[in-house]
């Protein structure tokens, strides 16, 4: 009798712990915890014991392994309550009913450049300026594009990036780094030019571009461009002067050199010593003077046939121009501009 009383006693105070040490703790605050990738059920229960959501993590685990749960936790970061249930737990981690990241928006206007695009965040409290234009110009953070390896390493270019960063709206969890930022955007470029026609890889090579250079035609048209019917018109305006090898004369090269936008341009101005400046040296500048828009970047691919060699703004309201084959037409063409303006 006495040892059965003894085995009795024993096994009593054995279900005892057990039952106590499987309980829920004393119900209180939620708490936070984080799940990582791949933990083990056992790390689990400790890490829910370190809070205060189960009391005992050995016999948690066993009751864990007991059940067959524990394989289908997710990762993630839930808010938990002491006081739960050991089953409202398990349904949580399973279903992955994480805590939603906070988060932060921006949009990057079509046609910005990397500076404005500093400037912009940075006012925004989202990056710091500094470290998001020395990110910029670190090509060993560049993880987010495959194109962006193929970048030429030239010393004349302002920005290496320029160009590649491209203009959406985004969503990113807040504590996102500078280098975070420009990675989603450096992937946003490879999305977009996956929505391309098809062939578009094969005619930038017939037409003996690179991607470099075909997203600084795209830059040019950008920030030339309003109206998008144009796009391609202008388009065809750079590949002729190109074929001909007469400078580009764009207006917006120079702009881009001198940092910020000025109503008209002087004769000092298309004077600037510049390897960007189209109109004392031929050909392409050596890199994008803006982000372009998938518009920009399909007219660069695919410019209209035709003749223009020229064209000026209409300087009527509408933001078009008025296009024109030879020098001739092309100064008619300005003499009407400037009588809309006096209009």
């Amino acid at each position: 009798m006495i040892a059965l009383g003894l085995v009795l006693i024993v096994a009593g105070g054995a279900l005892l712990y057990v039952w106590n040490g499987l309980r829920p703790p004393a119900s209180a605050a939620p708490v936070r915890v984080t799940i990582d990738k791949g933990m083990r059920a056992q790390k689990v229960a400790e890490v829910l014991e370190a809070n205060g959501l189960i009391r005992n993590a050995k016999l948690f685990g066993g009751w864990l392994k007991l059940k067959g749960e524990g394989a289908r936790f997710q990762a993630g970061v839930y808010e938990l309550t002491p006081g739960m249930s050991r089953d409202e737990i398990v349904a949580k981690l399973n279903n992955g009913e994480i805590v939603a990241a906070a988060t932060f928006r921006f949009t990057i206007p079509e046609g910005f450049t990397i500076q404005q695009m500093a400037d912009r965040l940075s006012q925004a409290g989202q990056v710091k300026k500094d470290a998001f234009l020395q990110a910029a110009a670190n090509p060993s953070v560049w993880t987010g594009s495959t194109w962006a390896a193929q970048i030429p390493s030239d010393g004349n270019l302002r920005y290496p990036l320029e160009g590649y960063l491209f203009p959406e709206t985004y969503e990113m969890r807040s504590g996102s780094t500078e280098a975070d930022v420009i990675n989603r955007m450096l992937s946003e470029l490879d999305k977009k030019l996956n929505q391309l026609p098809e062939d578009w890889q094969t005619t930038m090579q017939d037409r003996g571009l690179t991607l470099h250079q075909l997203l600084t035609i795209a830059s040019l048209i950008e920030r030339e461009v309003v109206v998008d019917k144009e796009r391609p018109i202008v388009s065809s305006v750079i590949a002729n002067r190109l074929k001909k090898k007469m400078p580009l004369q764009i207006d917006a090269t120079i702009q881009y050199l001198l940092d910020k936008q000025k109503e008209k341009l002087t004769e000092e101005d298309l004077k600037v010593d510049s390897p960007y400046n189209t109109y004392l040296h031929p050909g392409l500048p050596p890199g994008p003077i803006a982000n372009p828009s998938l518009k920009s970047i399909e007219a660069a691919l695919y410019p209209d046939q035709t003749d223009y060699y020229y064209y000026v703004t209409k300087k009527d309201g509408t933001n078009g121009h008025l296009f024109a084959v030879t020098y001739k037409q092309h100064q008619k063409n300005i003499e009407l501009s400037n009588r809309n303006v006096k209009k």
